[in-house]
């Protein structure tokens, strides 16, 4: 099946509630632990792991809860370090990064602080905004120089803007090193991303038809997302389509849930919209759709910690729940204030 996108923007709320109960109900098979979607007895020399969620086709488990490596890279150097290791201690094993987060800096972190001590327990992905297969070869050196590792289990294109510049990167050779790198052993598996445009992914989804040579893809995923410009209506159906993996950020709208005052009539200080979502419900919202783990970004091991207790304290929304966390932040989704990262070009 080839995802068509000119006209694929739902409008209507019988149209979501449809989509989002089908999605849903996928969910049981990512999950290791088919009763719970909360529990799983795995664990590793540090401890009890994070449940666990199958990563598309590739046979991999990876943890419902990941780290993002973007605040790894601006935060300050000891908070980073403590970012890390709270996230070891609390069962996570996804870690991701990229080449430009901090001009590297993100990268270097996880060289002194993730990899050399915990490689083998560790499902690592960073990724490459390069334009070219010339730029594509230098940032992945770079990154296996900066990570310390002699391979990554996850490269990604990254930050794909609109059609047009996922037809260029085609076009310059960035597929055709990633696939070279694959056979060569420094990857195992081959992504992309990006947070604007529905319809640069689906492009990407339209171009690889054939070669299907993506395990992974990352996108947002929020209870904004269905109202607005949606990522999980036209991109989603096509990526389980395929079997793969799907990886989810934005899970709080950037942090927007929290910090738009005009629209979201935002008056306290503690982080909760009042009237709209708490931290948990949007948290819970992804996870109760066919997610293999939720990035999220923390600046310190405070906010780190309380993403895995969300993590272990997770039960699967129903579909009513679902809908009315939808409902509830609808208006402030259509206009697209929020979602402040999305840009609407075909």
């Amino acid at each position: 099946m080839v995802l068509v996108v000119n006209h694929l923007i739902f409008n209507n709320m019988a149209n979501r509630r449809t989509f989002l109960k089908s999605l849903a109900g996928l969910t049981a098979g990512l999950s290791v632990s088919s009763v719970s979607y909360a529990k799983n007895q795995d664990s590793d020399r540090l401890g009890e792991v994070l449940p666990k969620r199958k990563f598309g086709r590739t046979g991999e488990l990876v943890t419902m809860l990941g780290t993002g490596g973007y605040h790894v890279g601006w935060t300050t150097e000891r908070d980073a370090q403590e970012v890390i290791e709270a996230a070891l201690e609390g069962g996570v094993r996804f870690f991701d990064t990229a080449e430009s987060y901090s001009a590297g800096v993100s990268e270097e972190r996880y060289g002194k602080y993730l990899t050399p001590k915990y490689r083998d327990l560790i499902f690592l992905m960073t990724k490459t905004t390069g334009p070219d297969a010339k730029t594509v070869q230098e940032h992945l050196e770079g990154s296996l120089r900066r990570l310390k590792v002699d391979q990554i289990d996850l490269y990604q294109v990254h930050s794909v803007r609109t059609p047009q510049d996922v037809d260029d990167r085609i076009a310059n050779g960035v597929l055709d090193v990633l696939l070279k790198a694959k056979e060569q052993g420094k990857i195992r598996y081959i992504g992309y991303t990006g947070h604007q445009n529905p319809y640069a992914h689906a492009r990407m989804l339209e171009r690889t038809t054939e070669s299907n040579i993506f395990d992974g893809v990352l996108m947002p995923v929020n209870a904004l997302d269905p109202s607005y410009f949606s990522f999980t209506e036209n991109v989603m159906p096509e990526a389980l389509n395929r079997n793969m993996g799907i990886m989810a950020i934005k899970s709080l709208a950037d942090g927007r849930f929290f910090a738009n005052k005009k629209e979201a009539n935002w008056t306290s200080d503690d982080p909760i919209i009042p009237n709209y979502l708490s931290i948990k419900e949007a948290m819970h919202f992804v996870w109760s759709l066919p997610v293999s783990v939720l990035i999220s970004g923390n600046e310190n091991a405070t906010y780190m910690r309380e993403k895995i207790a969300l993590a272990r304290s997770f039960v699967k929304l129903s579909e009513q729940q679902r809908m009315a966390l939808v409902e509830k932040v609808k208006n402030i989704a259509t206009a697209g204030n929020i979602e402040y990262y999305k840009k609407q070009e075909a």
